[in-house]
This record gives structure tokens, sequence and C-alpha cells, in this order.
């Protein structure tokens, strides 16, 4: 089952983990948050450094109608957040 799907069906609680996606040592779990007029983009961005695995909440202004929309919009822009900020993020 792609993580498209998993969105669309159930609560976040009743869903399975997504598998992160990958991109430049960075690992990407989109993670879009339900509203009422759609979907907010969200993820939440991991990398392993000095043996300590860091987070960072990734949540924007971003609304769109569909959870694949969303989905696609979170990766995108998860994507550039790393390209732009590398381990900044996280600090």
């Amino acid at each position: 089952m792609s993580w498209f799907s998993r969105l669309l069906n159930g609560s976040p609680a009743e869903q399975p983990q997504a598998e992160p996606v990958l991109h430049e040592g960075f690992r990407i779990f989109v993670d879009p948050i339900k509203e009422s007029a759609g979907f907010r983009v969200a993820a939440r961005i991991e990398k392993e450094i000095g043996g300590e695995v860091r987070t960072h909440r990734m949540v924007r202004a971003d609304t769109v109608s569909t959870a694949e929309a969303a989905a696609e919009m979170t990766l995108r822009k998860a994507k550039s957040l790393i390209d732009q900020q590398g381990e900044s993020i996280f600090g």
C-alpha cells in the first residue's frame, strides 16, 4: 500500500507508520493534518547526527483540498527546506 493510500484510510492512530522518504541523508515522514478546509502541509523530518536522532516538525500555513495533493506538496516543501537549511533546521 502506498503512503498516499495510507493518508486516505482512517485516522492517524489507525494507520500504520508510513515509510519515510529519504532525501540527502534525512528521513521525511509525510504527515498532512486534516482540517475542516482540507489538509495542512506537515511532516516530521529526522536525521541521525552523532549517534542521536534529531527531529524537526514542519507545519506550513498551506492547505489543499485532498490528502494526496497535501502529501505531494509536503514532500516538495520538506525537500526544499532540507536543501536550503540542511542540519540547521534542528538548531
